[in-house]
């Protein structure tokens, strides 16, 4: 299997293998990409950065070529979450890596990475404090043994702030002071709640950290780490050299040079406003956290499924009727998923996962409640879910019943736009089928579909009996054809 980490620095790559329960790295890559650095004023993806990124992907899709397409997970972190034209820039990527591409949101990135670092300590240590400096975003997580207990993302980053206090490569004392003071700022808004919380040991990830630690080990400064004291000496360092160009120091890798200052100051910044005086440097981050999530929904212990119980809990949405619908849902599903291009593991989660959440809006209020609901499902905190695959279940949840929500659906990714409003036609028969709310089993049905057309067969003298289902799905007719969809009831 492989994971692949799209970040606004660096992309990187892990090849691995699955062997009784663990994952071995047979192979790592990373290329210094800057995607971030492509990121204009406006919000948008300048050709150059995408050219270096598509360039990378290719060299990368080389050697995953035998992977199976299941066992590879490719997510893109804070430049692609910033990005107004991420989509255009995810589809040319995803042709060019045969694979299919995640945003991630930064809690999920955060999760994901601590879940990398607790692979990779010993589970010994008690409560840790994780930090990862990325190139537009920097990940602080509180957590224990394989699960974070607490997630932030703040809007800082190598790249971002070398641009902000360095342009052109320029470091003074000023520049380096305004930066350190700008990361403390990120920090406070979460300082008391993590003061509180409390760790026994902090962690850095990823290459800033490492880099800065190479740096302060092979110097003398620090011992197995980074400690504050050899930031110090870092800093001053830094600032004599007066240009990014210019830096000399022990262990200080070429590539490195551009963002040394500006995550050098990020991390000083985190440090003092947090009280740290040492940080050990973790090996594993955000692609080895992929892996083994990755690794867990092969073995059925997939982070989503317990989101999903969990937002089931917190807004007390009846149980019976969700599962009544999801079954029935899923029997529709499955009668016309070969012919609707609806036959893959994806496609059928995403139906049940919108079945069981599509009354959760009635915590809300009766009125609009599918609207509520959709609303939920968007801005909650769903561990284990891709940007996309929030949007689709909340998708799935807006249309399960009223108008069809096709003025939102023509903002979701045009290559799913058809397998998603297929989704919710489905979903609404299901939902229809269940209106009386009770234990009453569904008579056999037959679905069949032909292209834009749907047939829906029920046992001979079934819907006479039932005028009320029949009423129903007649309404339903008249919502079908405004999707360009046609309904048959027979």
């Amino acid at each position: 299997m492989a994971a692949i980490d799209l970040g606004s620095n660096s992309f990187h790559m892990v090849v691995a293998r699955q062997a009784q329960g663990e994952v071995r790295i047979l192979e790592s890559l990373s290329e210094k990409v800057q995607l971030g650095a492509g990121l204009g004023p406006d919000n948008q993806l300048d050709e150059a950065a995408q050219e270096r990124a598509l360039e990378c992907l290719g060299r990368f899709a080389q050697r995953i070529a035998g992977v199976p397409r299941g066992n590879v997970r490719v997510v893109g972190t804070n430049t692609l979450r910033m990005a107004r034209n991420s989509n255009r820039f995810i589809a040319r990527a995803e042709a060019q890596l045969g694979h299919d591409i995640e945003v991630v949101a930064g809690r999920e990135e955060a999760r994901l990475i601590f879940l990398g670092v607790a692979h990779s300590l010993a589970d010994d240590a008690g409560t840790r404090l994780v930090v990862d400096i990325g190139g537009g975003s920097t990940e602080l997580i509180i957590g224990e043994r394989f699960e974070a207990t607490e997630t932030e993302s703040l809007h800082m980053g190598c790249v971002s702030y070398g641009q902000r206090f360095f342009p052109e490569g320029r470091i003074t004392e000023a520049a380096f002071r305004k930066a350190v003071t700008a990361a403390r700022q990120e920090v406070l808004s979460i300082e008391t709640n993590y003061r509180r919380l409390g760790w026994a040991q902090a962690v850095g990830a990823s290459g800033t950290v490492k880099a800065i630690a190479q740096v302060c080990e092979e110097n003398g400064w620090s011992v197995e780490g980074v400690s504050l004291e050899g930031l110090e000496k870092a800093r001053r360092k830094v600032i004599k050299a007066g240009n990014s160009d210019a830096l000399s120091l022990k262990g200080l890798r070429e590539d490195r040079k551009p963002i040394f200052a500006s995550g050098l100051a990020i991390l000083l910044g985190i440090f003092e406003q947090l009280g740290l005086t040492h940080m050990q440097v973790s090996s594993g981050a955000l692609r080895e956290g992929l892996l083994y999530d990755l690794l867990g929904r092969f073995s059925h212990e997939d982070v989503r499924e317990r989101s999903i119980q969990a937002i089931l809990n917190r807004y007390h949405v009846e149980r019976a009727q969700a599962e009544r619908v999801s079954t029935t849902a899923r029997g529709l599903h499955d009668q016309v998923a070969a012919t609707w291009g609806l036959d893959d593991e994806r496609a059928a989660d995403t139906l049940r996962w919108g079945a069981l959440l599509h009354e959760l809006g009635l915590a809300v209020s009766h009125s609009q409640f599918h609207k509520h609901g959709a609303y939920l499902v968007t801005h909650s905190d769903l561990p284990g879910f891709s940007r996309e695959e929030q949007q689709a279940v909340a998708l799935l949840v807006r249309g399960h019943r009223r108008k069809l929500p096709l003025s939102s659906l023509a903002e979701c990714p045009e290559d799913e736009q058809t397998r998603w409003l297929r989704l919710c036609l489905i979903l609404r028969l299901a939902c229809r089928l269940h209106h009386a709310r009770n234990d009453a089993p569904v008579p056999p049905l037959t679905l069949s579909a032909d292209g834009r057309a749907l047939t829906l067969a029920f046992p001979a003298g079934w819907l006479e009996e039932h005028p009320l289902t029949q009423a129903d799905l007649e309404q339903e007719q008249e919502y079908f054809q405004a999707a360009d969809y046609t309904l048959t009831v027979l």
